[in-house]
Formats: structure tokens, sequence, C-alpha cells
């Protein structure tokens, strides 16, 4: 495999999250080096968080595990169980349709980062824990509805 230049894969701001969801991930940049690789069965992105940013809304998947590892700074991990310190070499799994809302908040003063290998799948359905929210994805295409169904407009 050749190796990955960096400076040539787009760096990705901003969020697909319906207003007023959206706004929480100021502060967040991603990479998607899957994509820049050219792999089809899983993605993996390497996610910069400035200080005082989230990497999502805290959420789980039905479909499609989640691995990640820290490769700078000092994040925290926020889950069903709490808040745990994660540091450069840590690691952390969320397997499909486990409901352990999870998200990476960085609490430090530097801009910390980690790579984030996710199943890709045809049909996936993530819940968010704190919010009336969840995602339906499809060939692709998102929609955002509430937990009973009713659509929400996307950004």
């Amino acid at each position: 495999m050749p190796k990955i230049d960096l400076n040539t894969v787009p760096v990705r701001t901003g969020s697909s999250y319906p207003a007023p969801h959206d706004t929480a991930m100021k502060g967040r940049s991603q990479q998607r080096l899957g994509d820049a690789a050219g792999l089809t069965q899983f993605g993996a992105n390497l996610v910069r968080l400035a200080p005082g940013a989230m990497s999502s809304l805290r959420h789980w998947h039905e479909r499609q595990d989640e691995f990640l590892v820290v490769t700078e700074g000092a994040l925290t991990l926020v889950d069903n169980a709490g808040e745990t310190l994660l540091v450069p070499g840590d690691c952390c799994g969320f397997p499909a349709g486990d409901p352990n809302g999870h998200h990476i908040v960085n609490r430090s003063a530097i801009v910390g980062a980690f790579v984030v290998v996710g199943s890709r799948t045809d049909r996936e359905t993530g819940w968010y824990s704190d919010v009336d929210l969840r995602v339906e994805v499809e060939d692709g295409r998102m929609r955002f509805l509430r937990r009973n169904g009713a659509e929400v407009a996307g950004p």
C-alpha cells in the first residue's frame, strides 16, 4: 500500500447534523484516509479536535463497529460508564449493536487527534444518546429522524 500523503487529503469541517446540533461540531476536522486509500470495506478517518471541541454527538451504531486510537494530545472518552482520559496509544472499541453512547471531547488546551476505523454497510441506524435524534443511512444518503420516526430537516 502506498503511503498516504496527508497534505493531499481534503480536510472536512462542519457537520451533517440538523440545527441546532450542527453547531456542536465547531472545532472538529477530519480527513477521510480510507477513501484516499481506495478502501471499500471499512472507513478510516483522522479526526482533529481543537480545545473544547467534540467528535460527534454521543451515539451508537446498530450495524457498524468502531475502533479508535489516540495519536495526539489528551482527549476524554464520554460513554455510558462516565469519562475516561485517553492519551496517545490508548485505544477504544465499540461493537455494533451495543447501546453504549460515546464520543470524544477535547478538554485540554492543545489540539488532540485520533484515527477512527469503522465498518461500511449499505444500511445503518445510529442513535444519539442525549438528544431526541437518530440517523438512517442508506446508499450514502442520511435521514435524520426523531426517535418516534418524525423527519428532521438537515442542514
